[in-house]
């Protein structure tokens, strides 16, 4: 008789609002579901992470190595008896307002960015007009 995987959470509204506008801000959308996942619990699997957050498998693999690169995660062996697949535990490792704050910087390094390119280009074309 196997043991039941009972979900320890599940996004709720309030945490798919936040989803919501991670998304609108360019983050992806899984990346933003697991994010939110993570920072609702002290730690949990990636099964827990895919039925809480309703992701599948491969969609979570990818939001968690960029989670992991980015350094907002620790991944470690869950130790268990018998074969099969190592189980991995994750844990939020930087608190909310830090991963926020990073978030914010990218963004608005982005929009320096895009500033520095229209003015170069408003610049190009008045040249051109002369």
């Amino acid at each position: 008789m196997g043991i039941k995987s009972k979900i320890s959470y599940v996004l709720d509204e309030k945490d798919n609002e936040a989803v919501q506008l991670f998304t609108n801000l360019g983050m992806p959308r899984n990346l933003a579901k697991t994010l939110m996942y993570i920072s609702q619990v002290d730690e949990c699997r990636s099964i827990d992470v895919e039925q809480g957050a309703d992701l599948r498998q491969p969609e979570l693999c990818v939001s968690m190595q960029e989670i992991r690169r980015r350094g907002w995660v620790e991944k470690r062996n869950m130790k268990k008896k018998g074969k099969g697949r190592p189980v991995h535990i994750y844990k939020l490792i930087k608190p909310m307002d830090t991963i926020m704050k990073s978030f914010e910087k990218e963004k608005i390094q982005e929009i320096e960015t895009i500033e520095k390119n229209l003015q170069s280009l408003k610049e190009l074309s008045e040249i051109r007009n002369y």
